[in-house]
């Protein structure tokens, strides 16, 4: 009889993990969207805001306006770590760009990640590839990061969100390194390296051109 060798095979699967989790995180802080508008703890540019209770996410929404929008979270500084929030756009073209702006100097000096939820299921694969965005305003604008870097800052979302329901945004920030994850993938949508060396700064939410926006269940984790 003919000896038998036995081959076992072992299988490793890789899965993303961000440099830190919220276990390792301190100062954790989950603001209370409705009580910092009362109390005029947001500071809104160029857009109207509004209390929304929408499914009991108790949040806020931005009006549309020509122009970027910005609700800063006053006395909220921010470097290295996690943000969470649920965002609402709508399925319109290119009248739907919702996202977070962070490390902030000022109104125009920012970076930031935002959703085109009317690119979600659109049947265009080049749409498709523009669904979640980084930018670094004021030099590195999404055109500009288009032309000069084709789909190095812009990606798509699989699997794919219902455009007009409430979006989950995880953002990983360990500078220089930026990762973004939607709903409840396990695998970043984007990856990028900042473009500037701002590494602290104000944050908050972000409308595009012509864009308002739902926000709400922020949470905020910093890296020890």
């Amino acid at each position: 009889m003919k000896n038998l060798l036995a081959i076992t095979l072992s299988i490793t699967v890789l899965v993303f993990t961000p440099s830190f989790s919220f276990s390792q995180a301190s100062n954790v802080q989950q603001p209370d969207l409705h009580k910092l508008l009362k109390e005029k703890g947001i500071e809104v540019v160029n857009r109207s805001v509004t209390l929304i209770n929408d499914n009991s996410r108790f949040g806020i929404s931005l009006d549309e306006k020509d122009g970027d929008g910005l609700a800063w979270i006053k006395h909220i500084g921010f470097s290295d770590g996690v943000v969470e929030f649920d965002v609402k756009g709508k399925d319109i073209q290119g009248q739907s760009f919702v996202g977070l702006a962070f490390h902030g100097k000022d109104n125009n000096t920012f970076d930031a990640i935002y959703l085109r939820p009317f690119n979600f299921k659109s049947s265009d694969i080049v749409r498709r590839g523009h669904c979640v965005q980084y930018i670094s305003h004021p030099v590195y604008t999404w055109d500009k990061l288009r032309t000069d870097f084709p789909n190095k800052y812009e990606n798509t979302i699989e699997p794919s969100p219902d455009p007009d329901l409430w979006v989950h945004v995880r953002i990983v920030v360990a500078n220089p390194k930026i990762s973004v994850f939607i709903n409840e993938n396990v695998q970043p949508s984007l990856m990028v390296e900042k473009l500037t060396d701002r590494t602290s700064g104000t944050l908050g939410f972000f409308v595009g051109n012509g864009s308002g926006g739902k926000f709400a269940n922020l949470k905020i984790s910093a890296k020890k």
